[in-house]
């Protein structure tokens, strides 16, 4: 049996490992292009929402009080522009058309300081009212919105200042920088690996199943004196060793760029897991595979050719782009170990509770005993279907 079984995964490892193409499109380029893809969305991302170290705001101002002359010496500079009324018109057409003549046209009501300080609020009278127009599809508009609606809504609060919540530079957040970690993470990196998985799976599975049919070297091989479930077997654990491969070179890609992704180098730090972590998240991976390999290749099997074969995988790896999106609503992850008998669902939420640092032991040997369970049973299946002559040679 072992003799068969080994014979049966050298031959998937060699067709595999000897065609250097698929060597390179199934290992190296999907981690590559992640990696720097994800890196340049981070970039873009940042550049688009922050501010460069030269940025001068530019504000069109009507009846600027005296209060407000010095608020452009801040730390980011402003520079305010009187505004008429007859050129009102003229400055909103600017802001519209996203020109570069100002980037917040502000109105002011006339007597400002006045208004304010004579205004009573237990009077039940309209509050005197400023008026900011910006573009917020124009970054420097609306980073400069943000900036003088921050700056009024401090001013509004220092005239009545009657106490102060969390003053001073004291850090008020009790979240440690491992909670934001396994926050992060645990959001993530369950649905991103289902993807990676699943996507693994369809690179290899339908090539070695319904590209051997399409082919018609699957007759040469079922007619070797060979069980058809040590071929089943053979092929089922080489294409897992494979698929495995592929998602943990996409998984390395995510991983090194998500930093940059997320905003900067301390936003994540996967070293806040340990080797128990790791141990237990390859057992949930490897066992995963093992089931989407096994379901990729009974759908293979049914398949005349590889074409049809991924059309039909297609939808199966939407569901599971589904399930994976359950990590990310509270409400759906389940803690009862009943809920770890379903494929699938079962590995995303145990990777959910190891990477927020709360794993379920209980629910986690489930998962793997289920996994595993559930990728015997198809084996036999598959056995079954490469004894099915009507199945195998279909055309």
């Amino acid at each position: 049996m072992r003799n068969s079984i080994i014979t049966v995964m050298k031959k998937e490892f060699m067709r595999f490992f000897t065609d250097r193409r698929m060597v390179v499109t199934t290992l190296l380029m999907p981690g590559i292009m992640i990696y720097f893809l994800y890196s340049f969305m981070g970039s873009g991302l940042g550049s688009k929402l922050g501010e460069s170290e030269d940025f001068v705001a530019s504000i069109a101002v009507q009846n600027l009080p005296e209060s407000m002359q010095t608020i452009g010496e801040g730390e980011t500079p402003m520079e305010f522009k009187d505004l008429s009324e007859e050129g009102m018109e003229q400055a909103l057409e600017q802001l519209q058309q996203s020109e570069d003549s100002c980037d917040l046209v502000a109105v002011f009501p006339e007597d400002f300081d006045a208004q304010v300080a004579s205004y009573d609020v237990t009077a039940g009278t309209e509050a005197p009212a400023v008026k900011l127009y910006y573009n917020s599809t124009n970054k420097d508009s609306q980073l400069t919105y943000n900036m003088m609606r921050e700056i009024l809504d401090t001013y509004e609060s220092a005239l009545a200042n009657k106490f102060d919540v969390n003053p001073g530079e004291e850090s008020y957040d009790m979240a440690t920088k491992e909670d934001m970690s396994a926050q992060i993470f645990s959001m993530m990196v369950p649905m991103l690996l289902m993807i990676f998985l699943f996507s693994g799976c369809m690179a290899v599975a339908p090539e070695s199943i319904a590209g051997e049919k399409e082919r018609g070297t699957i007759a040469t091989l079922l007619v070797t004196p060979i069980k058809r479930s040590h071929l089943a077997i053979g092929k089922i654990i080489s294409l897992s060793v494979i698929a495995v491969l592929s998602g943990l070179s996409s998984f390395l890609g995510t991983m090194l760029s998500l930093p940059k992704l997320m905003g900067g180098e301390e936003s994540v730090d996967a070293s806040v897991y340990g080797v128990g972590d790791y141990i237990l998240t390859l057992l949930v991976i490897l066992s995963t595979v093992l089931v989407i390999i096994t379901l990729v290749s009974i759908i293979s099997a049914f398949a005349k050719n590889v074409k049809e074969a991924t059309g039909w995988v297609t939808p199966v790896m939407i569901i599971s782009m589904l399930l994976g999106v359950t990590s990310m609503v509270e409400s759906l992850c389940m803690t009862d170990p009943v809920w770890y008998l379903i494929p699938l669902y079962n590995s995303v939420q145990s990777m959910n509770g190891i990477f927020s640092m709360e794993p379920n032991i209980i629910n986690i040997v489930v998962t793997v005993v289920a996994n595993v369970c559930y990728a015997g049973i198809g084996v036999l299946v598959l056995a079954k279907m490469f004894d099915n002559e009507k199945v195998m040679f279909s055309k």
